[in-house]
């Protein structure tokens, strides 16, 4: 006798997932998207390429003489009926190479319609192969060799990443992992936040900055373009270990030094212990304390009591450190359908606009906290989907006087 399996409540979840995929590495088109490795913790990690659409000459330019922000110069990107990806800045190359392979893709286009039978199916004309032949007429044919991917395959930086364009950023970054593990992907609020760093280059310019749970550690690299200093920040030594090869990866871009640390915002104090990886030392410390002017932070908003984290480590940074301070928040709204609502609702959203609100609230005589929208009105030179729904948040904490 076959029982049936009992029927669910409506008022349970019908679909369970523990798995999340970020829309950029769903949607964004990308001219390598590689796997390169398998991590520590055996999740396949994979190399993709962020192009710039910046102009190198013009932003050095306004950039290194202390020009304003808004001369911030962008270039249109390659038509994607090319397919080419573009010459980078100074190179000499003019468009003709792309009216020529616009011309070549035309060719190949009318040669594959011309190789279709009268059913209209593909007509694949091959190599006779006589084995027989001791003297074929013909060139042998080209030999396939897979290529073996080692755990934890340490020359994948090689010579090619000293030859990287300057107007490409190589990310490696794995997919489709539990929602512990988000951080290892990229996101959209992290391109925001990069676009934003590149459009106030005035901002950065010179100073020491930290990131709070980098990820990646895309944001880190696009700050450290200008800044003297940048601490790029999270919790975990295999994502962390993610953070030190990106940077190594894209070392022509950084102008200062990016420094990978633990900060875990569960705990009151950074970790010193020499022991632990990515630890402090008391001169960085000291540092970080004496000349941080501006902390960030992308997409690090999605559940209710690391959102708290967040903010009490923000909060607890900002009265430590010696300078007055600048936060740059980058956020996503995500709407979802719930059923406890039987509405489409943004909690973790709106647990992120409390706190903002919570924050600038608050009031223990030492600091003032300054809350303000950033429009996202500023040029795009990352290649993303700039969606309605992103958006930055600035937070300035003076001291009260």
């Amino acid at each position: 006798m076959v029982q049936l399996a009992p029927a669910v409540a409506m008022d349970e979840v019908t679909f369970r997932s523990d798995t999340v995929l970020s829309d950029v590495h769903l949607y964004t088109p990308n001219h390598r998207h590689l796997m390169v490795r398998l991590n520590s913790v055996g999740q396949p990690v994979f190399l993709s390429q962020f192009k710039l659409l910046w102009s190198q000459d013009s932003w050095t330019d306004s950039g290194a003489k202390g020009g304003d922000h808004g001369d911030v110069h962008t270039k249109e990107p390659p038509s994607a009926e090319t397919g080419s990806t573009g010459s980078p800045p100074g190179s000499g190359h003019s468009n003709e190479g792309f009216s020529l392979q616009a011309g070549a893709d035309t060719t190949g286009r009318e040669a594959a319609e011309a190789q279709l039978d009268e059913d209209g199916d593909l007509d694949v004309v091959r190599r006779p192969r006589a084995a027989s032949d001791p003297n074929p007429a013909g060139p042998p044919r080209d030999k396939v060799h897979p290529m073996i991917l080692a755990q934890e395959e340490d020359d994948i930086l090689g010579e090619e990443a000293q030859g990287s364009p300057h107007d490409i950023i190589r990310i490696e970054h794995t997919m489709a992992t539990p929602l512990e593990d988000v951080g290892k992907q990229v996101w959209r609020g992290a391109l925001l936040l990069a676009d934003y760093i590149l459009f106030r280059q005035d901002l950065f310019r010179g100073c020491t900055a930290l990131e709070l749970g980098a990820g990646t550690g895309l944001a880190s690299i696009i700050a450290a373009t200008a800044a003297r200093t940048v601490y790029c920040t999270d919790v975990g030594a295999d994502l962390l270990a993610m953070c030190q090869r990106n940077i190594a990866l894209n070392s022509h871009l950084a102008a200062a030094g990016v420094k990978v640390k633990e900060l875990d915002w569960l705990k009151d104090d950074l970790c010193t212990d020499p022991e632990v990886p990515f630890s402090w030392s008391q001169e960085e410390i000291s540092d970080l304390y004496n000349h941080t002017t501006i902390l960030f932070a992308a997409e690090v908003f999605y559940d209710d009591d690391l959102t708290d984290a967040v903010f009490k480590t923000l909060s607890r940074l900002a009265h430590r450190l010696k300078n007055a301070c600048t936060a740059i928040l980058s956020v996503e709204k995500r709407l979802n359908f719930t059923l406890r609502h039987l509405d489409v609702t943004c909690e973790a959203y709106d647990h992120f606009r409390s706190c903002l609100r919570a924050l600038e609230q608050l009031a223990d005589g030492k600091l003032r906290f300054v809350v303000e929208p950033v429009e996202a009105s500023f040029p795009q030179l990352l290649v993303y989907e700039r969606i309605q729904q992103l958006e930055l948040w600035k937070i300035i904490a003076e001291p009260v006087t």
